[in-house]
């Protein structure tokens, strides 16, 4: 390695250079000012002439030759190594990407020259201190239309998105869209144009459910995508009907006793069946499982359920009230609920979950367990059916239950421990707060706020539960979070979603404790005014009722003769205001 000097225009330049793309003319005039103020400070490197000459041939320097060329330098310093194996391919390249980034173009062209002389795409890693992954994405490039290499080489690069999906289409495609697309002179290309005529949908193998066996016989071949994260699996294809064919045969094969396969609608929702009501909480044995592919083919599962077969014979009163009420509804235009029906449905579902998780979890003294027993046998969805009339109805829901109290010899005999057990599944069998036959009504909350159930209640502050809600409940929300609405309803329930993926949201409709005023009502209703008036009079008007009955009343009577005085009807006004004075407080 010496220091020489030579006439500059006796210097050959490398037709394998590594920077092809030219400079800007402001990068040039620069230099030119400052070779003439200061001349050359850093020697450009060059190699003896390997065909026996006596010239050499410039490594790197071409640029500032050819300016000290303009600049009208007789003789300029030049540093002399020896020639390498690789005709200093690799010498070049690392020298012009310390000077500056060589664009991906340069930088592709660099690496396939490296390829070319034999050298790994591992070897080119480490020389060059970049990942491998990078040195693959950059051989993509060999995947470009030449035309579009030299709009490339130009400096209008598309976005790696942009390029990625270029890479990824067929030479012929992309010369026929090249030649629909291609800019005029001086103007930059419209990538992004481009890259939407050669876009085809992928179907990724991180989303298939089937193994290697379907692919196969789908004839689906994986592509690796190079431009994914590092963490992720790349894999795709672009086979889409073969995807589909295969994740429809993984569902078919992999169905439980309960699940279809059904279809989605122009939202991309499930289609259930008719009348069946989606489960958002967690499904019992008896619900149904609705497998479906979304928009990017991937298998979802839902649960479902479905009415009750049997109905009872005619309509009732309330079912007829209820049908008037829709009839009304279509004459009548009413603002919009804060929750919807399907808002409500899923409060349901999240109420039911937590209170038998918390009955089966939460601490409750015993005589809390017997007031829950009292309350849940007086929900609206239990009917107890008596035996006076010598009608018997199986209860193998509870009867399951008692039998732990029995011993071998048929005889109660059992613990604390036993007891409460048993005490506790059967108000998780009693007590529910779904819509439909089956909710308890006020009971299941005032139990759920006693055995504080509100702390079982899931996160609904997700993009499903908050559709349900109209724009004055999201604000209200808001204003609970701390969050500012925004002016579309879209947005402000895009960022509570966002909020509340590290937060936990319940929505006030949703809290177990029941509001002062229908609790009070519901104890007004329940108040036992109208069954004692009844009895009095019943008492009164008629002699020859049953004589167990009479039996039974007499015991009761002298049981509790200090709070069942009804022999006046005075003192039933009496206790009705004793009662609605007791409940008021």
């Amino acid at each position: 390695m010496q220091i020489i000097k030579v006439d500059p225009r006796a210097l050959k330049e490398n037709p394998d250079r590594m920077r092809q793309t030219k400079s800007s003319p402001q990068a040039d005039a620069l230099m030119l000012a400052t070779i003439k103020a200061v001349g050359i400070v850093q020697p450009p490197v060059v190699a003896p002439e390997t065909d026996g000459g006596n010239s050499y041939t410039i490594d790197a320097g071409h640029r500032r030759v050819r300016l000290a060329i303009a600049a009208g330098l007789e003789e300029i310093e030049i540093l002399v190594v020896d020639a390498a194996n690789d005709n200093g391919a690799m010498r070049s390249m690392v020298e012009n990407s310390v000077r500056e980034a060589l664009n991906p173009v340069d930088q592709w062209r660099g690496i396939e020259r490296l390829v070319a002389l034999g050298w790994t795409e591992e070897a080119i890693a480490v020389a060059l201190a970049l990942p491998v992954r990078q040195i693959r994405k950059l051989r993509l490039l060999a995947n470009v239309l030449p035309a579009m290499l030299e709009q490339m080489a130009l400096g209008d690069m598309p976005s790696e998105q942009q390029l990625r999906i270029i890479a990824a289409a067929g030479q012929v495609d992309q010369k026929e869209v090249w030649k629909a697309h291609k800019p005029k002179n001086g103007d930059t290309a419209p990538w992004w144009q481009i890259a939407n005529a050669l876009t085809k949908k992928r179907m990724y193998a991180r989303d298939a459910s089937f193994g290697d066996d379907l692919a196969q016989a789908y004839g689906i071949e994986w592509v690796e995508d190079l431009f994914a994260p590092a963490d992720q699996d790349g894999r795709y294809t672009t086979n889409v009907e073969g995807f589909l064919g295969a994740q429809y045969e993984w569902m078919t094969s992999n169905l439980t006793k309960r699940g279809a396969i059904v279809e989605v609608n122009s939202w991309g929702q499930p289609e259930l069946p008719k009348k069946a009501a989606q489960v958002y909480g967690k499904p019992s044995k008896s619900d149904h499982t609705a497998l479906y592919l979304d928009r990017d083919g991937k298998v979802q599962t839902v649960h479902y359920r479905l009415p009750e077969t049997v109905k009872p014979k005619g309509g009732s009163a309330e079912e007829t009230a209820e049908g008037r009420g829709d009839a009304g509804a279509f004459t009548t235009q009413k603002a919009r609920p804060d929750v919807t029906q399907k808002g409500h449905d899923m409060i349901g579902d999240f109420r039911t979950d937590a209170l038998h998780e918390a009955l089966g979890r939460a601490p409750i003294e015993d005589d809390m367990l017997m007031a829950l027993m009292v309350l849940a046998f007086a929900g609206q969805n239990v009917r107890v059916d008596s035996s006076a009339d010598g009608t018997f109805y199986g209860g193998k829901r509870f009867s399951r239950h008692a039998v732990a109290l029995f011993d071998e010899h048929g005889k109660l005999a059992f613990d604390q421990g036993t007891l409460r057990i048993a005490v506790r599944s059967v108000l998780i069998d009693v007590l529910s707060c779904r819509r439909g036959m089956s909710n308890s009504g006020m009971v299941s909350r005032i139990a759920g706020e006693a055995v504080g159930a509100d702390q079982y209640l899931p996160n609904m502050g997700s993009e499903e539960f908050l559709l349900c809600l109209s724009r004055q409940a999201l604000e209200a929300s808001c204003a609970e979070a701390s969050i500012q609405p925004r002016p579309k309803v879209r947005e402000t329930r895009a960022a509570l979603v966002e909020h509340f993926q590290s937060e936990r949201f319940v929505h006030m409709s949703a809290r177990f404790a029941p509001p002062a005023e229908e609790l009070l009502d519901w104890i007004r209703a329940s108040a036992p005014t109208d069954t004692i008036g009844t009895a009095s009079q019943d008492d009164d008007g008629g002699q020859a009722g049953d004589p167990a009955e009479g039996q039974e009343g007499q015991i009761h009577q002298d049981a509790d003769q200090d709070v069942l005085p009804v022999t006046d009807p005075s003192d039933d006004e009496e206790i009705v205001q004793d009662v609605h004075q007791k409940a008021a407080a």
